[in-house]
C-alpha cells in the first residue's frame, strides 16, 4: 500500500489538489546570438557568457538555472554570467535548448 493510499484510508473526506506543472521563467530570447568564451583569470579556467540585451533579472535568472543545472559555482558581473570551470560545450547545449543562439568565441 502507498503512502497516498494511506494517507486517504486516515482522512477520507480530505481532497488532494491537482498538480499543477510549475511555469517555467519567461525569459526574454533575443535575435542576436550570446557570446560564450573562455578565459583564464588569476591562474583559474573560466566561462564567460556576454551579449544579452534583455533585462538583467532575466539574466540573473539564466545564471542560477545554468550554475544549478551544471552544479558549479559562478557569478555575475558586468552584465556577464562567469561560470568557474570550462563547460562552454554543455553551456551551449543548454542555451540552445532554452532557445538562444549561441556563437563560440575564440578556440
Amino acid at each position: 500500500m502507498e503512502l497516498s493510499d494511506q494517507l486517504k484510508n486516515l482522512f477520507p473526506e480530505h481532497e488532494v489538489p491537482e498538480e499543477t506543472p510549475e511555469e517555467k521563467s519567461d525569459i526574454w530570447l533575443q535575435d542576436d546570438p550570446l557570446e560564450c568564451r573562455f578565459e583564464k583569470r588569476k591562474g583559474k579556467v573560466n566561462t564567460i557568457i556576454a551579449g544579452y540585451t534583455g533585462a538583467t533579472e532575466d539574466f540573473k535568472i539564466l545564471a542560477k538555472d545554468i550554475k544549478t543545472t551544471l552544479g558549479v559555482g559562478g557569478s555575475f558581473k558586468n552584465d556577464q554570467i562567469i561560470i568557474q570551470g570550462d563547460y562552454r560545450q554543455r553551456i551551449m547545449e543548454i542555451l540552445k535548448e532554452k532557445g538562444f543562439k549561441v556563437k563560440r568565441v575564440g578556440g
